[in-house]
């Protein structure tokens, strides 16, 4: 029944999706006054960790691209010089030539 409320709530936004803001007006028109200020609190304990969590994933990835550039960085130098030996030893043959 509460969902029904909710869902006018959410119509009265002009929104077709549901809201945690739309179920607790719904529970407050209801008098489950006692349960929103509890769920509220969970909410907002749930939204921090997903926040630290998407944190953690924009930190790693940041690691894993640096990691990465860093390595191709690495074997373009190690390319260069090979080519510069490869260069050098041509350069000896033909003086010896």
């Amino acid at each position: 029944l509460f969902l029904t409320s909710a869902n006018n709530f959410a119509m009265k936004g002009k929104r077709k999706t549901l809201n945690a803001g739309d179920v607790l007006s719904a529970m407050e028109e209801m008098e489950f006054q006692r349960f929103v200020a509890p769920l509220k609190e969970s909410l907002e304990v749930y939204r921090r960790e997903q926040k630290g969590k998407k944190e953690a994933r924009k930190d790693k990835d940041k690691k894993a691209d640096s990691e990465e550039q860093d390595k191709s960085r690495e074997e373009e130098n190690d390319d260069d010089d090979e080519r510069m030996e490869e260069e050098e030893q041509n350069e000896e043959e033909e003086v010896d030539n």
